[in-house]
Parts: structure tokens; sequence; C-alpha cells
């Protein structure tokens, strides 16, 4: 099954030019999302890893199933002020304006090894200022994790020029 079928594009949505890539199709099917799941379950089984950290939102749908299924814990990075107790924040830079994410500080242990999961790779901002918040409290990123990459628009070209492993499940390019 391809998971690229399950994705719907809605074309200039948020603003003209921009293709949309929709997951709430992939979430709905039972069967796309079991398979999504199974894919990445079945890449990371054998890695060594100590927790899974999802960027808010769409990465705690399936950062969690994977943690689930794999034993691990699951960690959330979320935007600034929702998180209950002491964090460290990251602001990064956005098209037009900042942006803030934030962590527990006591969420990630001195070394532990994580898998970074979200549901799409774009210009890499989010990612990358998640990958130094999970260095700031002493985690090792092992690799990022996509369902989705956007490649024309540089993002992991961005991260992997930063030293990061990243995969993506699938890509739409130029369309």
């Amino acid at each position: 099954m391809q998971i690229k079928s399950h994705i719907r594009t809605i074309p200039h949505y948020p603003k003209q030019g921009v293709m949309f890539r929709d997951i709430t199709t992939l979430l709905k099917d039972p069967v796309g999302l079991r398979t999504a799941v199974d894919e990445l379950v079945k890449r990371y089984t054998d890695v060594k890893i100590d927790k899974i950290v999802g960027i808010e939102a769409r990465g705690f749908i399936f950062g969690a199933q994977l943690a689930y299924a794999l034993g691990k814990g699951f960690v959330p990075i979320r935007k600034k002020g929702k998180l209950p107790a002491e964090t460290i924040s990251h602001n990064y830079a956005l098209e037009y304006g900042t942006d803030c994410i934030e962590i527990h500080t006591d969420a990630i242990g001195n070394g532990e090894e994580v898998l970074l999961v979200d549901d799409l790779i774009a210009t890499g901002g989010t990612a990358e200022a998640a990958c130094q918040l999970i260095e700031k409290v002493a985690g090792r990123v092992v690799e990022c994790c996509f369902i989705i990459d956007l490649p024309d628009i540089g993002g992991r070209a961005r991260l992997e020029n930063l030293g990061q492993k990243v995969f993506a499940l699938c890509e739409f390019e130029g369309d």
C-alpha cells in the first residue's frame, strides 16, 4: 500500500500557491494509518532508542503510537506556555516572524537516544529547533522521522547539513 496515495492535496491553502498536504485522509483510513505506523515500527525496531519525541501537534499522533509499539516513553515538544512543569524553550525564525517551542527540563535523561517525529518536513525550522532543545536537555537525536518530506523546500537538506539523519515515508516534489 502506498502511503502517498492516502494523503490529500489541497491547492492554495492556507494561501495562494501553496499545495497543502493533508494527512487527515491518512489518519481516517484504518489500513492507511496502520500501514504508516507499522512501517515506522519496522524501521526502528532494532534501533537503540530510549525516547520518542513528537512535535506539536501531528507529531503526537504518530510519535505516541510509535512509542507504544516500541515500548518506549513519549515526550511532547509544545508551543510556549503549554507544558505545566519546568521547561526550557527555543525561539526560531519563521517566514514572517518567530515562534517558540518548549520541552520539560526532566523529559530526557543525560545521553538518552531520541527519535524525533513529526508529520511533515518543509523548511526544517521547527525540526531544527526541536533538535536543539533535545540537545539542551542532554539527549542525542538518532534520527528525524516524518511521514511526508517536501524536498524542494529544503528542510531535509537543512537538517542533514547539521549532521542529522532524516527519514520520511513519502515525498511530494514540485507539485
